[in-house]
């Protein structure tokens, strides 16, 4: 590995501190090294706070060595007035002479003009250092802007043997407790949450990250007619969005919610069920990761059998002592 592969391995931990809070903006660390020791770092906490250069360059007490260092960052810095002022017009305010990037940002208000910017007014770039961990990390955001939709994550558990749920839809808990607080964390991750509407009337399930002081995600159902479930938890959330088939204007399409979730700026959406929402987000080929919880231990005599992915490749595995992980991603998504 290279010493600038290094600085940037340290850039991407620093930007995964900001998952979960940051929607939606991408996640981004910055380093900043004269005479190859750091003298500065952050990370973009929250959108409207300032990004993770800013954060950077002010984390060194003598500024006067920013005119001898080179800032390493894992996204193309920003070139454009929105929340906060441009991060390329501080690094040449700040006299900064070298800036190396993970990966440029494809987003149609940056994609290029940040290192124009850069170049423009004498900072040297280097560009596409670690791209394919840097577009990873950010898989969210890119699929988002370059996809036009959410990033879509589908997630279940199942028996040993395969069962979803049990035919008569009553409530039947299938792995262990310490799911619980992963599928908690995974909720804390992602912007969005979606259910059909059978979930809400059989579960009435919180959709919340309690067991995490965490921003909880926004809460998304689908379905046709949603009469009776006005006291459910989900009603609760006056921030809810719900999608009706029997009032939607437009067709009622897959394609068409997440356009409209795309103009309402979610990048995420994890699905968590009932077993014919998932399955329509599969057969409509529209998911990106998924993942499986399965019990080594829990056999049942019958049920509603689990979906059955298309598409997918195993990515990962991850074995606890009473059930297993398995995730998933879709072949056509790049970022992963």
């Amino acid at each position: 590995m290279t010493i600038q592969e290094v600085y940037m391995q340290r850039c991407l931990q620093l930007a995964k501190n900001g998952l979960g809070t940051t929607y939606p903006n991408p996640l981004v660390g910055a380093v900043i090294v004269h005479e190859n020791r750091i003298i500065g770092e952050g990370w973009h906490y929250q959108s409207g706070l300032p990004h993770a250069e800013i954060n950077a360059i002010n984390n060194v007490k003598d500024k006067s060595l920013l005119q001898n260092s080179t800032l390493y960052v894992n996204l193309e810095p920003c070139s454009h007035y929105g929340k906060t002022p441009p991060c390329s017009l501080a690094i040449i305010e700040n006299k900064i002479p070298k800036v190396v990037i993970g990966t440029r940002d494809y987003a149609a208000h940056v994609n290029g003009k940040g290192i124009e910017l850069l170049k423009n007014n004498g900072v040297e770039v280097t560009e596409n250092i670690l791209p394919k961990e840097c577009l990873k990390l950010n898989k969210r955001f890119f699929t988002f802007h370059k996809n036009n939709r959410p990033y879509i994550i589908l997630k279940w558990a199942e028996t040993a043997n395969g069962f979803f749920s049990p035919e008569d839809d009553s409530q039947k808990w299938i792995t262990s407790k310490q799911m619980k607080y992963l599928s908690h964390l995974w909720r804390k991750e992602e912007q969005a949450i979606l259910v059909g509407k059978n979930t809400l009337k059989i579960d009435n399930p919180k959709l919340n990250s309690r067991y995490f002081k965490a921003i909880d995600p926004i809460k998304i159902s689908i379905g046709n007619d949603f009469k009776g479930l006005e006291n459910t938890h989900f009603f609760k959330d006056k921030s809810a969005i719900v999608y009706d088939k029997s009032n939607f204007e437009k067709d009622f399409t897959l394609n068409n919610i997440l356009n409209d979730l795309k103009g309402k700026d979610v990048q995420s959406v994890i699905i968590e069920g009932g077993i014919r929402t998932l399955e329509s987000f599969i057969l409509s080929d529209l998911w990106d990761e998924a993942r499986i919880i399965r019990s080594k231990n829990n056999y049942w005599e019958n049920g509603r059998k689990s979906p059955v992915l298309e598409n997918e490749i195993l990515i990962n595995s991850l074995d606890f002592e009473d059930d297993l992980v398995y995730i998933f991603k879709n072949k056509n998504n790049i970022y992963l």
